[in-house]
């Protein structure tokens, strides 16, 4: 068995987000809120090919996870194909999950089920076409909803994750939870979080982790029960027991999870970030273009992660005056920052 490589603060490195493209067909006022984007040339964009040697040279320094994002992955022509490579290079039991806004899935979900996916989570942040044509700039809820209902069909394990607003959809705290019920799905509630890409976060559109508890609670008419074990998850879980439904919460900006963070992020263009609020990561894609194997793409990683002590969302907490991360102005000079770019 490999000894997983540690950073500064003991952190293995076990997750691996990978982003296959920055694009995505939709505008979420809390990700996406500008007109106008810088997109990664396609020649810049890391094949399926240097994905998988990527992953080859991480899984022995510990890589147990890898979650395929975008953007919206399922832009990226022939995603299916990738999910196969990746199975193949993990085993058939190591964990591949895909996260996806589901207005594409429909017509490729059962493809995905096959090629060896493990489970799919969905971004739905409302039931009300109207509210989501505002949210997401697009009328794409009955897209979304097919995809969601063929994801459960190909008998994909599925979760939802809502971001919720304040004033926006923080009154769908119910209604999203009868939907996750009935579907048989697990639905997290998440923290709006000030990262790239969210220019016009204001701490006080945030609906924190006890509003959401208090919102479930006098909702379900019960007190939900904290789950043991989250280890290294983003989401908190908590069961209502006499609903019979897990839900978990994603607190992000009250209550960060940094320390326990053992994830590495891969951008389109081949950068690895051990951060959301990362400013800088280490560029794999000139030695991979270049002929570096395997061995030597591992010896890289290893090292930049040993020197890792990135705890964004602690510094961030810390901050005496919170606003967003990074203006529109400095994100069309720096793209790389933006949530879209690096695989949320």
């Amino acid at each position: 068995m490999p000894v997983p490589v540690r950073d500064r603060l003991g952190r293995p490195l076990h997750t691996l987000r990978v982003s296959v493209t920055d694009r995505c067909n939709l505008r979420c006022a809390y990700c996406m809120p500008e007109d106008d984007y810088v997109w990664s040339p396609r020649k810049a964009v890391l094949t399926f090919e240097e994905v998988d040697r990527v992953v080859a040279a991480l899984m022995p320094l510990g890589l147990r996870r890898v979650r395929l994002t975008g953007g919206e992955p399922l832009l990226r022509r022939d995603l299916p194909e990738l999910v196969a490579t990746l199975r193949r290079r993990l085993g058939p039991t190591a964990d591949l999950a895909l996260t996806t806004n589901g207005t594409r899935l429909a017509g490729v979900a059962a493809e995905l089920a096959v090629a060896g996916l493990s489970r799919i989570t969905v971004s739905l942040d409302t039931l009300r076409r109207e509210r989501f044509r505002a949210l997401a700039r697009r009328d794409a809820l009955p897209a979304a909803l097919a995809g969601i209902e063929a994801a459960r069909s190909a008998g994909l394990p599925l979760k939802l994750d809502t971001v919720l607003l304040y004033g926006v959809n923080h009154d769908e705290v119910g209604e999203l939870l009868d939907f996750a019920r009935d579907l048989g799905a697990e639905l997290r509630f998440i923290e709006y979080m000030d990262v790239g890409g969210a220019t016009r976060w204001r701490l006080e559109d945030v609906v924190p982790r006890d509003r959401i508890l208090a919102e479930v609670s006098g909702y379900a008419a019960e007190t939900p029960r904290p789950l043991p074990g989250r280890g290294a998850r983003p989401a908190e879980r908590f069961l209502l027991e006499r609903r019979e439904q897990v839900f978990g919460i994603v607190p992000s900006v009250t209550a960060p999870f940094c320390r326990a963070c053992d994830r590495a992020r891969l951008t389109a263009e081949g950068t690895l970030f051990g951060c959301l609020y990362a400013r800088r990561g280490l560029d794999l894609r000139p030695p991979l273009r270049s002929g570096a194997t395997v061995e030597g793409l591992g010896v890289l990683v290893a090292g930049w992660w040993r020197g890792r002590s990135d705890r964004g969302a602690e510094e961030r907490a810390a901050l005496p005056q919170r606003g967003a991360l990074a203006p529109s102005e400095v994100l069309r000079l720096e793209p790389w920052l933006e949530m879209h770019h690096r695989g949320g």
